[in-house]
């Protein structure tokens, strides 16, 4: 069979080729590959700066945002033949640390985790894999065109857990909230947003292409100014940063309003930036504001995930796959995208 397959930390070697196809253990799902979402994570392991193949294997298969059918399914796994699934993509450390022994992997502490298609654990872009069941999510059959956006999702959704979360530290009810970046998770932050009931306004830095008309189909605002100017119109109580770019990180951690939160879900390239600590220092103790990170996903934010995709609008959803390319030419889809192209989906 075909796979989407890399040798991690080796510049150009991305490639599809052919390999045995998985022989699935005693409790796992054979599973088709249907689809296979594309994202920054991917394109930085092609690029050699990150990424470890499973322990005697000198490739990886790439892959972590799935959408699969299953083909064969043990009995009493609570599959069918026939069931559409998404793979979960972390599996916990096998030396426990206290978080992963609770089922918390998501938040591991200690590093030893794996990861489906980025680290010791080949991933989803085959044409056909294997899931134990209990690291599978069913998806409404009416999602297959758009199924491939659960896993970025799941990462909002899990954000969005944690603002509540946070929030929830004393009275908290917040009106407004800024989304900066509008490329896939910012576009499903957004649209979080907007099913909790919140002014939405999501900040990007082109005003062409699919972006302006996704956010405003949502009922929330487009800008293309800076958080600043933004800032001095209305209080914006809660930032979901998504860029990764060092000017936007601090712009919202120095605009936020007061006892607000701001959430960072996005990695960039680096950068230096000069920061004032005794200032930002004083005005975060002053205004009880909370910054924090999030990263990956749980179960539940694979279930919350499937809930939130089969109430939305599929016609939506598929204006944000901009760009669909067959597994024969996958290799060819990892140079940066233009600031107007959303998501890239391969066809498995």
């Amino acid at each position: 069979m075909k796979a989407l397959t890399v040798a991690p930390m080796r510049i150009g070697s991305v490639r599809v080729e052919e390999i045995d196809p998985p022989v699935p253990g005693e409790n796992e799902l054979l599973v088709d590959g249907v689809a296979l979402g594309v994202c920054g994570t991917d394109r930085e392991i092609v690029d050699g700066e990150y990424g470890a193949a499973p322990p005697g294997h000198d490739r990886l298969v790439l892959g972590h945002e799935s959408l699969g059918r299953v083909r064969q399914a043990p009995p009493g796994s609570g599959f069918s033949p026939g069931d559409l699934v998404v793979g979960i993509v972390r599996r916990p450390d096998p030396s426990p640390c206290g978080p992963c022994g609770h089922g918390e992997f998501d938040m591991c502490r200690n590093g030893g985790f794996t990861e489906r298609g980025i680290k010791e654990l080949h991933g989803y872009g085959a044409e056909q894999w294997t899931v134990e069941p209990g690291y599978a999510v069913r998806l409404d059959p009416a999602l297959e065109r758009v199924g491939v956006l659960m896993e970025p999702t799941t990462i909002v959704a899990k954000a969005w857990e944690q603002i509540e979360r946070i929030g929830r530290r004393a009275w908290f009810e917040p009106r407004t909230v800024l989304v900066t970046g509008a490329g896939p998770i910012g576009l499903l932050a957004a649209l979080l947003g907007v099913r909790r009931g919140l002014d939405v306004h999501v900040l990007d830095r082109v005003d062409t292409g699919a972006k302006p008309g996704l956010v405003t189909a949502l009922g929330a605002t487009y800008h293309t100014g800076s958080i600043a100017d933004l800032a001095r119109e209305v209080p914006l109580d809660i930032i979901v940063e998504t860029t990764g770019a060092s000017d936007v990180i601090l712009d919202a951690m120095v605009h936020n309003a007061a006892v607000g939160i701001v959430c960072f879900v996005g990695l960039g390239g680096g950068g230096r930036v000069e920061l004032d600590a005794d200032v930002m220092g004083r005005r975060l103790v002053l205004e009880n504001d909370v910054l924090f990170g999030s990263v990956n996903a749980n179960r539940r934010h694979y279930e919350q995930a499937a809930l939130a995709l089969s109430g939305t609008d599929p016609s939506w959803l598929e204006r944000m796959i901009t760009r669909r390319v067959p597994l024969a030419d996958a290799a060819g889809v990892f140079t940066a995208p233009s600031g107007e192209e959303v998501k890239v989906v391969i066809d498995l």
